[in-house]
């Protein structure tokens, strides 16, 4: 699999087939090029488990060896604005004629075709324009970014792996490859599907926090414990409301008309008033583990500790670094744990002379400041 370096979505997709045991082959630029934010590389995670070609993609001979590359490969995955790659001469009509089994992946915000497709965005710009954003908010307040989990990671890298997955099982009856198109605004749009069919049959208003499943609805929020801390509540089924209603002391009308809306504001009030009795930790003792579906909101530093995280093995240290472990698990096939991200270039000759390249083309390459290895 060959990666063009990038930034945000496509380095997670390319995590994410890493970690299952793909080997990746990113193609950096030689000099720096301002992508992200500048850290030490043991602390890149979405950048892991690959390994790094520094090439010059600006000279015909640095686009010549990246074809050599790319000639053998079964996956592409490229995140430019449309039409850069074509200008480049890497563009998917250039790939596919050499390889037609070429599975070639396309990473946008707004896609490669329509009004905005050349227009510079970010992840809350794409979902702002599906409709997510703005059902994500405090009641009488302004949408708020849910991180850029929704746009970037949910409707860009794991629908672009779907995709390129998507493509090989296909390929495989018809022996041929194809372009997937993994726009964010498209991703992000699907993963609101219930959403927009709730809205269709009336059943979700256009007010933030004001719904079931947004913090409307006083079984399916956060709330502040006794030391300042939270915990989230979401019995949403009545016999589960029933069971935190009986843990927690919640008076029993509000278990007999729990979906009563006129009521909502009245039960918010006295879950507040009951949480705010017992710290976090008091109540996960009561809660944790039962029927009630409760949890503790957890900083990135608890996360790690948690004795159910712990028993899934769910992080891993690579490097030194604590990080989250491959998702998901297989019954038979088992990848190899995580490797390290690459520094740029560490891998330039091992590559090269694993594609075919001879000794002497190397170092006429790294002459001519066409590659570079590991500075």
């Amino acid at each position: 699999m060959i990666e063009l370096a990038g930034i945000g979505p496509g380095p997670m997709c390319t995590m994410l087939l890493a970690d299952q045991g793909a080997d990746v082959i990113r193609l950096d630029r030689i000099e720096p090029s301002g992508l992200g934010v500048a850290m030490d590389p043991r602390f890149d995670v979405n950048s892991r488990s690959r390994r790094s070609v520094a090439l010059d993609l600006k000279s015909k001979a640095g686009i010549d060896v990246a074809l050599r590359l790319i000639d053998e490969a079964d996956v592409l995955i490229e995140g430019f604005r449309p039409g850069v790659a074509e200008r480049l001469g890497l563009g998917p009509d250039d790939c596919l004629q050499r390889n037609p089994r070429l599975v070639y992946g396309r990473m946008t915000g707004f896609g490669q075709q329509g009004p905005l497709a050349q227009a510079a965005g970010h992840d809350l710009n794409y979902i702002s324009l599906t409709g997510a954003l703005h059902a994500i908010g405090p009641k009488g307040g302004r949408p708020v970014p849910p991180l850029n989990l929704v746009g970037d990671y949910g409707g860009g890298s794991l629908y672009l792996a779907f995709g390129l997955m998507a493509a090989l099982f296909e390929r495989q009856r018809s022996g041929r490859g194809q372009v997937v198109d993994a726009a964010m605004v498209d991703g992000a749009a699907s993963l609101a599907s219930i959403f927009y069919g709730l809205h269709a049959a009336g059943q979700w208003t256009g007010g933030l926090s004001d719904n079931l499943l947004d913090g409307g609805s006083p079984f399916y929020a956060t709330y502040e414990t006794a030391d300042g801390r939270w915990v989230s509540v979401a019995p949403l089924e009545p016999k589960f409301f029933a069971e935190f209603a009986r843990l927690t002391g919640l008076d029993e009308r509000f278990v007999k008309r729990q979906y009563d809306r006129r009521l909502w504001p009245e039960m918010r009030e006295a879950i507040e008033v009951l949480m705010r009795s017992r710290t976090r930790d008091e109540w996960c003792a009561v809660l944790e583990g039962s029927d009630a579906c409760f949890a503790p909101v957890l900083s990135f530093d608890e996360v790690p500790r948690h004795p159910h995280v712990q028993a899934r093995g769910t992080f891993v240290e690579v490097d030194g670094v604590q990080q989250p472990g491959p998702a998901p698990r297989f019954g038979r096939s088992q990848p190899a744990p995580p490797s390290g991200a690459p520094i740029v270039g560490q891998h330039t000759d091992e590559v090269l002379l694993e594609a075919g390249f001879t000794a002497a083309e190397v170092e006429a390459l790294r002459a001519a400041g066409t590659i570079r290895g590991q500075a």
